[in-house]
C-alpha cells in the first residue's frame, strides 16, 4: 500500500495540467476564460505566452497578440507555434515598444509582419525603417496646426458640434506623419486648438 505522503509528494512533481494553468492565467493574470484556454491548448503555446511576459509584456497584450497575430498568421502559413520565426523574446520586446509609446499598434503590426517573415528583433526593423513614433511635441504641434490650417471646414463643423469631425483630422495627422505621431499627444493637442 502506498502512503498518502508518498502520493502528495509524486503529485507535486508532476508539470502543472492545462487546467489548473488555464485557471492560473485566468485568476493570475486577468484573461479571459477563451484566452486562457487558447494559450493552454499545447504545452509550447503555454510556454511562449509565459516566456512573452516574463520579458515584462502585459498579460492581456501579450495574450491578445499571440492569439489574434501571431496564431493568425501561423495558421495561414500552416505552421505550429514552434516554427515561428518570432521568437517570444522578440514577442515580448515588440510589445514592450508599444508599452513604452516608442510605436504605435498600427505600426507594430507592420513590424510584426516583418518580423515572421525574417525573425528580426524589432528594434532592428523599427530603427531600419524610421518607424520610432513622434512624441515630441513641438513637431507633432506644428502637423497639427497645419492640418487645421488646411481643413478650415472640418474646424468650423467641429466647433458648430459636430465633434465626430474630429476622427477626419485625426486621420489626416496621422496620414502626414505617416502613422508614426503619439495619438495621444495628437488627440491632447488637438483638443487644446479646437477649443480654443
Amino acid at each position: 500500500m502506498i502512503h498518502q505522503d508518498r502520493i502528495d509528494a509524486m503529485a507535486q512533481q508532476l508539470p502543472e495540467l492545462p487546467d489548473a494553468k488555464a485557471q492560473r492565467f485566468s485568476s493570475e493574470l486577468g484573461l479571459s476564460e477563451y484566452d486562457a484556454g487558447v494559450l493552454t491548448a499545447s504545452r509550447e503555446m503555454a510556454i511562449y505566452f509565459e516566456e512573452t511576459v516574463h520579458l515584462g509584456a502585459h498579460p492581456k497584450t501579450a495574450a491578445n497578440w499571440i492569439t489574434v497575430e501571431l496564431l493568425g498568421r501561423l495558421n495561414r502559413e500552416g505552421l505550429d507555434i514552434d516554427q515561428s520565426r518570432v521568437s517570444p523574446n522578440h514577442m515580448g520586446r515588440l510589445i514592450n515598444l508599444i508599452q513604452n509609446n516608442e510605436i504605435s499598434g498600427k505600426i507594430a503590426k507592420q513590424v510584426f509582419d516583418v518580423m515572421f517573415e525574417t525573425g528580426d528583433d524589432p528594434e532592428t526593423i523599427v530603427q531600419k525603417r524610421g518607424l520610432k513614433q513622434v512624441s515630441d511635441t513641438g513637431a507633432i504641434e506644428a502637423v497639427v496646426d497645419k492640418i487645421l490650417a488646411d481643413n478650415p471646414l472640418q474646424v468650423q463643423q467641429y466647433r458648430e458640434g459636430k465633434t465626430k469631425v474630429i476622427g477626419f483630422l485625426v486621420g489626416q495627422i496621422m496620414k502626414a506623419t505617416q502613422g508614426k505621431a503619439n495619438p495621444a499627444a495628437v488627440n491632447a493637442i488637438l483638443q487644446d486648438r479646437l477649443s480654443g
